[in-house]
């Protein structure tokens, strides 16, 4: 297998099409791997996080030039890693068919042997994925050093086929709980509702703007939403938006939106990439309520994945979330 760098966006650009097709036959699809989302994080560097970053995009040919692989790499110094390293990107891989996997990781040792590059760091792979395992089989091989370590769980909910049969998977204090609150919405003095805003919806600019200020009403959050980091995840929503799968979920109180969701929408789960919520209506538990009638549309609009992504927060396990973890790989020349 023959490899190719591509050093700038234009070259970047041309890929486009082949980028997105191969991302659908690989064994680890994820929004995060789309060449949308992948052009927006590196527009902003992350925020600004990798200032000194140079693109360093690795692809992999066979003899009759059709594409076989890509990892998607930025270089800092001498270390490689993946574009959208490592906090706005919860989940990255490589992007290369199964039966591709073993040759292509082969001939990127092989080539990177031939390199300048002290060491590659892989953030936020996720154990179910075949590329940890291809890697350190490759680097033994090649005479590299590797080093995986599990970095933090990422939950998710395997959705039944009813409401009803979600509930009765949840532990008995829990579901009572859940139940206890559902009521408490449905006799609010004010109507309780949900309310979802897609990429069609007319009034997108403003429901995004609706939801980074229920962002920036929790202290930590407001933190995170430094100037430079509001451009990164607008840029980011934008990219969901153009390819059709952003979703912002909130809960209505009257006209109000008091809390909020901003998933994606894609491959038949949700992904809930962020949340912010209002201190008002506290006593409504909005976030549980919330949570939950996200949990019901997703269920009756058939999507059976409910995903919550990296973080190991208590209610994530009281909505019954099953654990699997993120993991990164450090390969270097031994």
């Amino acid at each position: 297998m023959r490899i190719e760098t591509i050093h700038t966006v234009e070259d970047w650009a041309a890929l486009q099409a082949d980028w997105q097709s191969l991302l659908e036959s690989t064994h680890q699809n994820s929004p995060f791997l789309t060449y949308d989302f992948q052009r927006a994080w590196w527009q902003h560097l992350g925020g600004g996080e990798w200032q000194a970053a140079q693109l360093h995009i690795l692809t992999g040919r066979d003899e009759a030039g059709q594409l076989r692989g890509i990892a998607p790499l930025f270089a800092v110094g001498d270390t490689l890693r993946f574009i959208g390293a490592h906090e706005i990107a919860d989940f990255l891989d490589l992007i290369v068919r199964p039966a591709d996997l073993p040759a292509f990781v082969q001939a990127l040792l092989a080539h990177l042997a031939g390199s300048d590059w002290a060491a590659v760091e892989l953030h936020n792979l996720l154990d179910e994925s075949a590329t940890p395992a291809a890697l350190q089989a490759a680097a033994a091989a090649a005479g590299w050093a590797a080093e995986l370590e599990t970095l933090q769980p990422s939950p998710y909910i395997l959705l039944p086929d009813s409401f009803d049969a979600y509930g009765e998977m949840l532990e008995s204090k829990q579901a009572h709980e859940l139940r206890r609150k559902l009521r408490n919405a449905a006799k609010y003095p004010v109507t309780v509702d949900l309310e979802i805003v897609d990429s069609r919806h007319p009034q997108l600019a403003a429901a995004l703007e609706d939801f980074f200020a229920l962002m920036a009403q929790e202290a930590d959050k407001a933190a995170f939403l430094t100037p430079d980091m509001q451009v990164q995840m607008r840029a980011i929503a934008g990219a969901a938006a153009a390819g059709g799968w952003l979703q912002l979920a909130f809960l209505t109180v009257g006209a109000q939106r008091v809390a909020g969701f901003m998933n994606f929408d894609y491959l038949g789960r949700i992904w809930a990439y962020n949340s912010g919520f209002s201190s008002q209506h506290a006593r409504l538990s909005p976030g549980w309520v919330l949570l939950a009638y996200m949990i019901e549309w997703c269920i009756a609009q058939g999507r059976r994945v409910f995903d919550f992504m990296r973080g190991d927060e208590e209610y994530k396990y009281r909505f019954g979330a099953q654990n699997r973890f993120v993991q990164r790989l450090r390969l270097t020349r031994a």
